[in-house]
């Protein structure tokens, strides 16, 4: 009789706290033929302190599409293949997601080995509406784009989840306050579950303030909760877009763009936006 098709288990690693991974985890990381690592070396120096010698073999964003193809093979021969990433749950913001797909598309079983996430974590202990968000993940590195993404979420009434970079936080939060005002509240947390975990929580003008005053706010794995914007912010956002349509009616693009700026106090660059969108619609 023909062997079945292995199984693919994304398994979660504890994020700081060795002592967070779970038993069946590390069952499953004994028991399988290979794991599929984003880092080797600090995944084997993990395995080493659990007793466990499966063999590991590299996975990231390099080497991805080879790779992928390699272990549904193994797969398809009936081999078990755990994959992992450096810290916390697979394919959160690390790579993974084409092994999945492809593990799927061939047949095979992909079962879940739950555990810890930095995103969720940081969340549960924020002291912000946990009932709706979303996860942003890293934003762009470059200001102008990390700017323009964040006008985008200006308006959104979930709880924003944002991971960054401790070098960009000044700038991160600087650009908060300019695109969605300094009185949003929203808290840091930063190495979570490890020896300096840390929490801060105020406005993100008060965060803002504390961090160019802070160099420690600034050190380890950054996890930034957001509150989302208030409920009739979607209303107070449609105002200018209404007035904007009126005037596009009678009046020059330009101009009915410097009008509405100026009854509204609406962005220019966003509302000009959303006019050359009308325009377009009209056109169709």
């Amino acid at each position: 009789m023909a062997k079945t098709r292995g199984r693919l288990y994304v398994v979660a690693t504890p994020i700081g706290n060795r002592k967070d991974i779970s038993a069946r985890a590390r069952e499953i990381l004994a028991a399988v033929a290979c794991i599929a690592a984003e880092d080797t070396r600090h995944t084997a120096t993990f395995l080493r302190e659990l007793g466990i010698a499966t063999p590991l073999v590299s996975l990231h964003e390099h080497n991805e599409e080879v790779r992928t193809r390699e272990f549904v093979e193994r797969l398809a021969r009936g081999e078990d293949i755990a994959l992992v990433s450096d810290a916390g749950t697979p394919l959160i913001s690390d790579p993974g997601f084409r092994l999945v797909r492809a593990a799927h598309d061939a047949g095979a079983t992909v079962c879940a080995i739950p555990g810890p996430s930095a995103a969720i974590a940081a969340l549960s202990i924020a002291g912000i509406a946990t009932d709706r968000f979303i996860f942003e993940g890293f934003l762009p590195q470059r200001a102008r784009a990390r700017r323009e993404r964040l006008a985008e979420l200006a308006h959104e009434t979930r709880t924003l989840v944002i991971y960054e970079a401790p070098h960009r936080l000044n700038e991160t939060l600087a650009d908060m306050v300019s695109e969605l005002g300094g009185a949003r509240q929203a808290a840091i947390a930063r190495e979570m579950t490890k020896m300096h975990e840390s929490l801060y929580r105020d406005s993100l003008a008060g965060l803002a303030d504390a961090a160019s005053r802070d160099a420690d706010m600034a050190r380890g794995e950054i996890v930034i909760v957001v509150a989302g914007a208030a409920a009739d912010a979607r209303s107070a956002e449609a105002a200018p877009e209404a007035l904007l349509r009126v005037l596009l009616t009678e009046l020059p693009l330009k101009q009915a763009v410097d009008l509405t700026v100026k009854a509204t106090g609406a962005q220019r660059k966003a509302l000009y936006q959303r006019a050359l969108a009308i325009k377009d619609e009209k056109a169709d």
